[in-house]
C-alpha cells in the first residue's frame, strides 16, 4: 500500500508537469466513502488544487487523492457527488467558550462598557445559573452549529469540561477542550484553583478518545497566580496535555497582573513574565494576542505558542486589534478562533475569514495583506499546526483523518468561481456548506445533522433558555 501512495505523488507531479492521468481502480472494503465531482483543496504544503477531483476515503482515514474517478470502479462505495463544490479540510476554531451560547445576545443594548457587561451581566449569570445541564445542553447547542457550518474541531475553555466533551462527542466534532483554572470558587470547583484537581481526573478519563483531546485551561495570566501556572505547566508535561489561556488581549492586562500578584511584571511585558516563570512552550495555545511586541513574538516563537486570532470578538470586545499578520510573517502558528456567543456570536469560521481579510486591509491600507489563501490556510492547515495536530488534521492527504467538507457553490452568492479562496473568504455563508465529515463519518448533510435527535435536543435548549430569560429580566430590572 505505501507503493500504491507512492505511485499517487508521483502521478499527481506528473499532472502539475502538465501532463493527463486517469484514476486508477483500487481495492474496495466496505467501509470507504468516495467524493466524487469536487474542486478539491488539499491546503497541503504546495497547496494544490484538483479540478473534477475525488477524494477516496477508507474508515477513519483519507485513502488518497485523485485527480478523476469512476464511481463503477468503486463497488460498495458510499458516493458523494459534490457536484462541482469545493471539497476541501474541515475548518478548526481556535478558540470557544462554548455554553456561553446560552447567553447570547443578552446586554447588547443599554451597557455603558465591556467591564459594566461583564460585570453586571455575565458574571451573575454564570454564578446564579450555571450547572451540569446548562453547560452539557449548551455545548451540544454550540457545537451543532458549528458542525453546519463546516468546522470539524474546536477548541473550548470552559467549567465541567467533561460535560462538554460529552456533547461535542455526541454531535460528531473533534475536541480539543480544556478544563478552566481560576483563582475563585466557580461551579464545579468551590476552592480557588479547584480546577487543576478536576482538570488531572478529567484529563485522565478522556485520554485516548478518538475525537476529544483534554486539555487544561489556566483563565489568564491574571486571574492565575504564578505558583499555580507552574503547576498547570508540570500537570501539563506529566500528562503530555494542551494548555489553552486567554493572553495579552487587554491593555491593562500587565497592570493587572502586577496588582493581583505584587512583583510579577513590573519591568516585564505579559509574555515576558510568563517566560520568566518557564510557563510558554509549544503545548500552549494562546487566544487573543494583542498586546504585543518585537521581543514578544521572538519569544512566542522560540517556545513553539500557537495563537488563536479572534477578530470579530476583539473588535466587538473593543479589546485591540492583534499584529497577527506580523506573527504569521514571523513564523509562528496563527489559526483563527471566534471566542465565546457572548463576544462574537456567531461560531462559524466562514465569517472570521472575512473579516480577519476586511480588517487586515483596512487597518494597513494595503490589499495585499493576506492573500484569500492565506486565510483559508489560517482555518485549516494553520490551525492545525498550532494545536500540534498537523500530521492528522487540517489537510486533505493520504493517510490523514477524514475531516472534510463540501461547500457548494451553485448558489447566486458563490457565482462565478473563478478563485476558490476567494469565493470562500468574501462570498460564501455558513448555508453554503452541504457535507461535514469529521473522522470519516459523515455528521451533517444539507442543514440537517446526522447524529443528533434534534426534537429531543429542542425540548432541552427550551427548558434551558427559558430560565436564561427569566433570570435576565430580574438583571435588567435591578
Amino acid at each position: 500500500m505505501h507503493k500504491i501512495n507512492s505511485l499517487c505523488l508521483y502521478m499527481t507531479a506528473l499532472i502539475l508537469a502538465g501532463c493527463s492521468l486517469l484514476s486508477q481502480p483500487m481495492s474496495v472494503k466496505g467501509n470507504q466513502i468516495l467524493i466524487t465531482n469536487g474542486q478539491v483543496l488539499t491546503m497541503d504544503a504546495e497547496r494544490r488544487v484538483f479540478e473534477n477531483g475525488c477524494v477516496l476515503v477508507e474508515g477513519r482515514f483519507i485513502k488518497s487523492i485523485l485527480t478523476s474517478c469512476a464511481p463503477g470502479d468503486y463497488p460498495g462505495a458510499r458516493v458523494f457527488d459534490a457536484d462541482g463544490g469545493i471539497v476541501m479540510p474541515g475548518m478548526i476554531n481556535l478558540h470557544n467558550h462554548l455554553p456561553m451560547v446560552a447567553f447570547r445576545g443578552l446586554a447588547e443594548t443599554g451597557i455603558k462598557d465591556v467591564h459594566d457587561r461583564l460585570y453586571n451581566y455575565f458574571f451573575p449569570l454564570e454564578k446564579s445559573l450555571l450547572n451540569r445541564n446548562l453547560i452539557r445542553v449548551s455545548a451540544r447547542q454550540a457545537a451543532m452549529e458549528m458542525a453546519l457550518a463546516g468546522v470539524t474541531t474546536t477548541t473550548d475553555m470552559y467549567y465541567h469540561e467533561d460535560e462538554v466533551a460529552k456533547s461535542v462527542k455526541e454531535v460528531g466534532l473533534r475536541g480539543v477542550l480544556g478544563e478552566t483554572v481560576i483563582g475563585f470558587p466557580v461551579v464545579d470547583a468551590p476552592t480557588p484553583y479547584g480546577g487543576l484537581d478536576y482538570a488531572r481526573k478529567y484529563i485522565k478519563d478522556w485520554q485516548g478518545d478518538d475525537l476529544i483531546t483534554p486539555a487544561i485551561a489556566p483563565h489568564a495570566p491574571y486571574s492565575v497566580s504564578p505558583d499555580k501556572l507552574k503547576a498547570v505547566k508540570v500537570l501539563s508535561d506529566e500528562l503530555n496535555a494542551p494548555i489553552l489561556m486567554h493572553m495579552a488581549e487587554m491593555p491593562t492586562e500587565r497592570t493587572a497582573i502586577t496588582k493581583a500578584f505584587p512583583g510579577t511584571t513590573e519591568d516585564k511585558s505579559v509574555v515576558q513574565y510568563l517566560e520568566s516563570i518557564g510557563f510558554l512552550g509549544d503545548r500552549l495555545v494562546a487566544a487573543h494576542v494583542i498586546y504585543v511586541d518585537d521581543v514578544d513574538i521572538a519569544l512566542l516563537k522560540k517556545r513553539g505558542v500557537g495563537i488563536s486570532h479572534n477578530p470579530k470578538a476583539n473588535s466587538k470586545d473593543v479589546s485591540g486589534k492583534a499584529p497577527a499578520w506580523k506573527m504569521i510573517k514571523e513564523g509562528l502558528d496563527v489559526g483563527l478562533g471566534t471566542d465565546g456567543p457572548m463576544s462574537s456570536n456567531q461560531l462559524d469560521i466562514l465569517n472570521v475569514m472575512n473579516y480577519a481579510a476586511r480588517l487586515a486591509r483596512d487597518e494597513t491600507g494595503k490589499v495585499s495583506v493576506y492573500d484569500p489563501a492565506d486565510i483559508v490556510a489560517m482555518a485549516t492547515s494553520e490551525g492545525a499546526k498550532a494545536l500540534n495536530m498537523d500530521e492528522k488534521i487540517g489537510s486533505l492527504e493520504a493517510g490523514k483523518l477524514a475531516d472534510i467538507i463540501i461547500i457548494e457553490t451553485r448558489s447566486p452568492n458563490m457565482q462565478p468561481n473563478y478563485n476558490p479562496y476567494a469565493t470562500l473568504v468574501f462570498s460564501a455563508y455558513p448555508a453554503n456548506v452541504r457535507l461535514t465529515m469529521v473522522d470519516g463519518k459523515v455528521i451533517a448533510k444539507d442543514g440537517k445533522l446526522i447524529q443528533i435527535d434534534t426534537a429531543a435536543h429542542d425540548k432541552q435548549w427550551k427548558a434551558v433558555t427559558k430560565r436564561v430569560s427569566e433570570f435576565a429580566k430580574s438583571l435588567n430590572r435591578k
